[in-house]
């Protein structure tokens, strides 16, 4: 069972990696944790979302496999972008550990970790997390509201 608690806790984490621990590190280790952590709250997010669907419900059954569970959040929130842009940023989190990854200009401010993604290079700096942290500060109030409505 997934809390708001523990999604808020690990949003307050994420936070500290991208506005303290980056802004004095200014290593491709810290954009990884940072993307992890990202990870993990969106999990439990989404969880939180499924239950509260199951609530109300919407759905019969949460289903064990992550994938079908990604499946049913982008079917039941197909028409807003705001989850689908977080749902996208949280399958290619969830394949970090297989995907190449290429670091670059580590402990200078240009520190940028490159991403092979759906054929694809990603290249995730400074200015790119602070893009998914506004993505998800979104998908985040939206759970909120869902939770409320």
């Amino acid at each position: 069972m997934a809390s708001l608690e523990e999604v808020m806790k690990e949003k307050i984490s994420a936070d500290h990696l991208l506005y303290v621990s980056l802004k004095y590190t200014k290593t491709c280790d810290v954009i990884l944790n940072l993307l992890k952590r990202w990870e993990i709250m969106m999990e439990r997010s989404i969880e939180y979302l499924l239950e509260v669907l199951k609530k109300k419900k919407k759905i019969k059954v949460i289903p064990k496999a992550p994938k079908m569970r990604i499946d049913i959040v982008k079917d039941f929130f197909k028409k807003d972008e705001q989850i689908m842009k977080a749902v996208e940023l949280f399958e290619m989190f969830k394949k970090l550990d297989i995907l190449e990854k290429t670091r670059e200009h580590e402990f200078r401010k240009g520190v940028c970790l490159r991403i092979k993604y759906l054929g694809k290079e990603v290249p995730v700096n400074l200015e790119t997390l602070k893009e998914y942290a506004e993505i998800l500060e979104r998908f985040i109030s939206y759970v909120k509201q869902f939770l409320l409505s």
